[in-house]
């Protein structure tokens, strides 16, 4: 058993009969997945790309906020 992933715009009426079309001839079959919660090391990665983000913009920001001031 293999999984196949569809990207689709849900307002097309077009991709909506086609996946509909797909799904009838019953080779394929539906299944909803729920996202995963993040690891605790993938919130931790994201907390210290986000520091580094900010730390960046400060510094870029400074001599900008001190002409300004």
């Amino acid at each position: 058993m293999c999984t196949i992933t569809l990207e689709y715009d849900k307002n097309s009426a077009l991709a909506r009969r086609k996946l509909a079309l797909l799904l009838a001839t019953g080779l394929f079959r539906q299944k909803d997945v729920k996202p995963s919660e993040p690891t605790p090391e993938q919130l931790q990665a994201h907390r210290e790309l986000r520091d580094t983000v900010l730390e960046n913009s400060k510094r870029s920001m400074s001599h900008f906020i001190a002409r300004h001031i």
